[in-house]
């Protein structure tokens, strides 16, 4: 009797132990075919166009297809190998096939826009309002209205755009896996904590040489940007890393990055839009380049007189410290982290015995539970792709079923890396039944060893709380439809939940719930609290200016005709001179592994971390006034904003919300950009 595929039969919860490599193309096919037919039916439907026989039919057309999708592509990004890219490549254009053949059909077209423009005479609410009209949008953006001719180049686009955008990725993470720096001599160590060279002894252990080894995985990388001694090291270190996908050779993806760009630019005008960016943006808050270059511009114009007097400052301290006349990059975080320890007595390896990332884990769930009442089950029940991924059931405070949770905390071959939130099934509700998302965490934190447990920095704490806050907003989705609910929303929105979360950190007390010595049990002193929210803004003003470097950088590939391009490192050097600090250097690039802009979502979109800076500065300085654990303030977040997902304008939400719309100089303030006003 042959194997029954597990992806060929209904599922809720993935079945990931049963799903072999083999069995997704078939899959794919099948789930395509049965998506096929569904669109047919709603084309030959005999009775006139009306929302819930087109719309709607459209909206949960293919979900068997789109579980499928899901399950692939971030088993692709989380535990990938060979096979999966293989087919990967395979997949990409058959899904982008099938997407054009929905949005340039002619009558499934006519259907939707004889709905839409009958919608004043519906009696609809407003998230269907919403739905209408983002469908509505996706065929008219998307080349509805274009002719034959222009209908086939934008299908080719969008096939080269797919794969393209793939092999960027794959190139990246090749490059991060290829890497190691292997030490024998024990006198190259100097600087490291026991716990850092412990794990790069593992981590030889594992390759079986002799000595430690260091690679281009953050836990691996930045403690050794942080506190190696040796100069060259640290260079040698720092030049691998920034000049991944820099080469000249098979991983080099300069030549990506000019195709990709100038593929989205020529969609764009092919769709009738000045660039990328325009095209992109008249779906975000920002609305056009033009203001998102505003907001860069007058964020550099408070950001840049700060941050010249931090790198004079720094420069100053190494040149005291060490006679470092020539401040470089690989000395950044080195003498950053010195002169912190010196004006605030401050370091991370005096947090971080505080901070075992089962107590942080603990602390995210005891912050939710004070402010939504949620409760996290662990269970050992639900199947997972990797045995390191640990699986949790969440209720409400009575006791209803919430939404199933993966995590995902440390690095590995297969895993590309960064941090990041991901569904494996949304929430929606069909049928009388509220269907309950299945939300999952992806990170790369520091691994345990031998001797002792995994101890996140601060900085660990932080994007743990963040990729927890964009959790939430999947866990509390309460929508009628999949495409508008949880972190389905504007990019420049998606990021207030995340962000708005790291700030409980940096409290007392939420600190006081998580934050015990891993060996004594001992709750983090007040002294340790006091020097965290005094060194909260320590170099704001270069990292505000790093931040706005890589806003500028997405904007100048994708706000502009890119086809004049000859040379992808020039061109990159023209963006950041605004931003510059540190000297420059030839054999590094940053477009070349900039995953967010060229594989990820990001394209014309990465400002809007900065952009929800100030909604959620301005969002937890509402909390603060009524109390950080408030429950009304927790519950007119929830209701308005993290149940509602992308059903109406970001803005409206967040003004129900706060009452009013968000102002600025809550995060210059924040941030120690300005002074506080009396």
């Amino acid at each position: 009797m042959s194997e029954v595929n597990p992806l060929l039969v209904a599922f809720d919860e993935a079945p990931f132990s049963r799903i072999k490599n083999e069995h997704f193309k078939p899959a794919f096919l099948s789930a395509l075919e049965d998506a096929r037919k569904e669109i047919d039916d709603i084309v030959k439907n005999n009775e006139a166009p009306t929302y819930a026989n087109t719309i709607e039919a459209i909206e949960f057309c293919g979900q068997h297809l789109d579980r499928i999708s899901s399950l692939f592509f971030n088993l692709n990004a989380a535990n990938t190998n060979e096979t999966l890219q293989g087919l990967a490549q395979e997949i990409s254009p058959l899904l982008t096939e099938f997407s054009n053949d929905i949005t340039l059909n002619d009558d499934l077209y006519k259907r939707v826009k004889a709905v839409y423009d009958s919608r004043q005479t519906m009696d609809l609410n407003p998230e269907q309002i919403t739905l209408l009209e983002k469908k509505f949008r996706h065929f008219t953006r998307n080349g509805a209205n274009l002719s034959e001719e222009d209908k086939k180049r934008l299908r080719e686009i969008d096939t080269a755009l797919a794969t393209r955008k793939l092999s960027f990725g794959e190139n990246v993470l090749a490059e991060t896996n290829k890497y190691e720096l292997h030490l024998q001599d024990p006198g190259q160590l100097e600087g490291l904590s026991e716990g850092v060279v412990e794990a790069a002894r593992q981590l030889a252990e594992s390759r079986k040489k002799e000595g430690w080894v260091f690679t281009l995985d953050y836990p691996s990388y930045l403690p050794f940007m942080k506190y190696a001694k040796n100069r060259e090291l640290r260079k040698k270190l720092y030049l691998a890393f920034a000049s991944k996908g820099f080469h000249g050779d098979k991983l080099d993806n300069t030549g990506l990055v000019m195709e990709i760009s100038r593929l989205r630019f020529e969609r764009a005008r092919l769709l009738g839009y000045e660039s990328h960016a325009h095209f992109v943006l008249e779906e975000r808050m920002a609305d056009t380049p033009q203001k998102v270059m505003d907001f860069l511009d007058e964020m550099l114009e408070k950001a840049k007189p700060a941050a010249e007097r931090e790198f004079q400052q720094l420069k100053d301290f190494a040149r005291d410290t060490d006679g470092i006349a020539d401040l470089q990059k690989w000395d950044a975080a080195y003498y950053s982290e010195k002169l912190k320890k010196k004006l605030f007595e401050l370091d991370d390896e005096q947090l971080k015995p505080y901070f075992k990332l089962e107590n942080v884990l603990d602390g995210v769930f005891r912050v939710t539970e004070k402010l939504f009442g949620l409760r996290f089950e662990a269970v050992d029940d639900v199947d997972k792709y990797h045995e390191e991924v640990i699986t949790y059931r969440v209720f409400d405070e009575e006791g209803k079923f919430i939404a199933l949770f993966y995590a995902d905390f440390h690095p590995r071959s297969g895993k590309r890396g960064g941090a990041w939130m991901t569904s494996f099934k949304p929430q929606y509700r069909k049928g009388g039944k509220n269907q309950r998302p299945h939300i999952s965490n992806v990170c790369n934190f520091t691994r345990s060893t031998k001797t002792r447990p995994s101890l996140l920095t601060f900085t660990e704490v932080t994007t743990l709380f963040h990729e927890f806050g964009h959790a939430l907003h999947g866990m509390l989705a309460d929508t009628e439809y999949p495409s508008l609910s949880g972190t389905s929303v504007y990019w420049d929105f998606v990021e207030l939940p995340s962000q708005l979360l790291e700030n409980w950190c940096y409290e007392k007390e939420a600190l006081e719930l998580f934050a015990f010595h891993h060996k004594t049990g001992e709750v983090i002193p007040m002294e340790l609290i006091n020097k965290i929210k005094a060194s909260a803004t320590f170099q704001e003003g270069m990292a505000t200016l790093r931040q706005l470097s890589f806003g500028l950088l997405d904007m100048a590939w994708h706000g502009k005709d890119p086809s004049g391009v000859k040379d992808v490192k020039a061109y990159e050097a023209a963006a950041f001179e605004a931003t510059r600090l540190f000297p420059d250097h030839q054999d590094t690039c940053m477009s070349t592994a900039f995953s967010h802009i060229f594989q990820g979502g990001y394209s014309s979109g990465y400002y809007s971390y900065k952009w929800a800076e100030v909604l959620d500065a301005d969002a937890f300085a509402y909390f603060k006034e009524e109390g950080i654990f408030d429950q009304e303030t927790a519950q007119k977040l929830r209701r308005h904003i993290l149940s509602k997902g992308g059903t109406e304008k970001p803005m409206e939400l967040y003004v129900r919300f706060r009452g009013r719309e968000p102002r600025l100089e809550a995060l210059l303030e924040r941030a120690g950009l300005m002074k506080k006003t009396a």
